[in-house]
């Protein structure tokens, strides 16, 4: 099970669900969570947090809904495949492109015809 580098803030003026479900969003968009990455269990992660429950099933559900995970039943909810693994994946290998190209003293505009030159070859 993946641990959850995640905080409610009690004094924030945006619900606790929120708070949670934009850093679980977050985590997976960036790629810090992978597909087939398993979440706590909902009573797990409300227990931690410090939250209902059904606050922390809200959450869940809403991602599942999105697409981001996957609720397995028994097996528990994980991180889905999908759009979002893809794109995850294509901004860290951007980002190294980019810190490469800066490295190697290509300007960033030249950097860009370089994949756009690996387009049209495609």
């Amino acid at each position: 099970m993946t641990e959850l580098d995640v905080a409610v803030d009690p004094a924030s003026h945006e619900p606790p669900y929120l708070q949670l479900r934009a850093q679980v969003e977050a985590l997976v968009r960036s790629g810090r969570l992978v597909p087939g990455d398993r979440l706590p269990t909902v009573r797990a992660l409300a227990a931690d947090l410090g939250l209902a429950a059904n606050t922390v099933a809200r959450v869940y559900k809403e991602l599942e809904a999105a697409g981001l995970v996957e609720t397995r039943g028994r097996a528990g909810t994980v991180v889905a495949s999908g759009e979002h693994a893809a794109a995850a994946a294509l901004d860290v290998l951007a980002a190294r492109f980019v810190a490469a190209a800066r490295e190697a003293g290509v300007r960033d505009a030249a950097a860009v015809e370089i994949v756009r030159r690996a387009q049209r070859n495609s």
